[in-house]
């Protein structure tokens, strides 16, 4: 019988066992090569002969469970590297590796993260690993712990931001009212460390720095989600910010209460710069508008 796609998994050890990427939707493995022409005037005929000069691969899964977001930034910026593992899997929800000839180990770092948080949808997250070790061929099944998971409506993920009059230490108290999207993104960059006393072909990589961008879509205008008792960042509160040109503080949290206003627990904060607001107001359709804000200095995980 064919391998179904959830029946091939990608596992995070947290040191001692393997979990898997709970509630995965998606995964991808990329195995590429770096090559250069060897033909000489030895060679006779113009074809190329292509020789294999480095190794790398990398590797992206999708995920309905966000609730690990904050270890994820937690290790994005303190450049922890991660030891993956993928393999054939089966029996209870599909988490139970087989230990089969397909199964590959190797070290990763976490080089790029996506966390979406959309209206009336269930939370997202995008993760993308670097490979940074040869990998290796497993013989035995690596023990293997079974990964729980939640479902987050994005509904209930809000992003507050001070006003552009605060003070750039002032914490920020209020959501972006009648929000529709939110998403964070956190790169790293990665430099190739490889030099001659490198054995193997495998290309060696090291953090050289750290980025994140926020973005969010609302609407315009929302009768009371705009004129809640709960007070809120409206479009003309946006445009104060834009024009203000300062970092200006901001907080990513699970929300609850009236409006989905009230802030709970902080799943993310820092300070940003908003470098893009675009207005759409289509014929017969509800006018939006779109934030982007750049990361402006380290984020903090929590508050």
């Amino acid at each position: 019988m064919n391998l179904k796609g959830q029946n091939f998994r990608i596992f995070v050890s947290d040191g001692t066992n393997f979990k898997v990427v709970g509630m995965a939707t998606s995964c991808m493995v990329n195995m590429t090569t770096n090559t250069e022409d060897a033909s000489t005037k030895d060679d006779v005929g113009l074809a190329a002969k292509p020789t294999i000069t480095s190794l790398a691969w990398n590797v992206q899964v999708d995920s309905l469970n966000v609730v690990d977001a904050g270890a994820m930034l937690t290790a994005i910026k303190s450049f922890t590297p991660f030891t993956l593992m993928w393999d054939e899997t089966r029996t209870t929800d599909n988490q139970e590796p087989v230990g089969n000839d397909l199964s590959c180990i190797g070290q990763a770092y976490l080089a790029d993260a996506t966390f979406t948080f959309n209206d009336r949808e269930n939370s997202s997250k995008s993760l993308q690993f670097q490979g940074i070790s040869p990998l290796e061929k497993e013989i035995t099944i690596q023990p293997a712990t079974i990964a729980a998971g939640n479902y987050t409506k994005g509904q209930f993920v809000r992003l507050f931001l001070a006003s552009a009059t605060d003070s750039s230490s002032a914490a920020p108290t209020k959501v972006i009212a009648a929000a529709k999207q939110l998403s964070l993104h956190v790169s790293v960059t990665l430099e190739q460390s490889t030099t001659k006393d490198t054995v193997g072909d495998f290309i060696v990589q090291e953090p050289t720095g750290i980025s994140y961008d926020i973005s969010t879509t609302a609407l315009v205008r929302s009768g009371e989600t705009i004129t809640s008792s709960i007070g809120g960042q409206a479009l003309a509160d946006i445009e104060a910010i834009y024009e203000a040109g300062s970092p200006v503080r901001w907080q990513i949290a699970n929300v609850s209460g009236s409006n989905n206003r009230t802030k709970g627990t902080v799943i993310a904060s820092g300070s940003a710069l908003l470098t893009s607001l675009s207005i759409s107001a289509q014929n017969r359709q509800d006018a939006t508008y779109t934030a982007q804000l750049n990361g402006y200095g380290e984020y903090s995980v929590g508050s």
